[in-house]
C-alpha cells in the first residue's frame, strides 16, 4: 500500500488528530513521510513502518496524466 503513494495523496488514519480530522496529504516522501493535516494544516513525518499502521484508506491519488511514460534509467 505505501508504495502507491505519491505526492498529494489523502490518506484516512485510524485516530483522529487533536483537531479532530482524520484526513492527512502526503507532503514528503523518502525514507519518512511527510504528512499535512487538511483540517490544522500541521505538518508531521512518519516512518514508513508508522504509517503503515496508522493508515486505514487512501482517499485520493492523483493519476498519472495519459501522455505521461514511467521510464527506468539503465545507470
Amino acid at each position: 500500500m505505501l508504495t502507491d503513494l505519491q505526492l498529494t495523496t489523502v490518506v484516512k488514519l485510524r485516530k483522529p488528530h487533536p483537531c479532530g480530522g482524520y484526513e492527512w496529504t502526503v507532503t514528503r516522501l523518502g525514507a519518512d513521510i511527510g504528512l499535512e493535516c487538511n483540517t490544522c494544516h500541521h505538518r508531521v513525518l512518519l516512518t514508513r513502518r508508522e504509517l503503515a499502521r496508522r493508515i486505514k484508506t487512501v482517499i485520493f491519488a492523483p493519476a498519472l496524466p495519459n501522455n505521461t511514460e514511467i521510464r527506468e534509467s539503465n545507470g
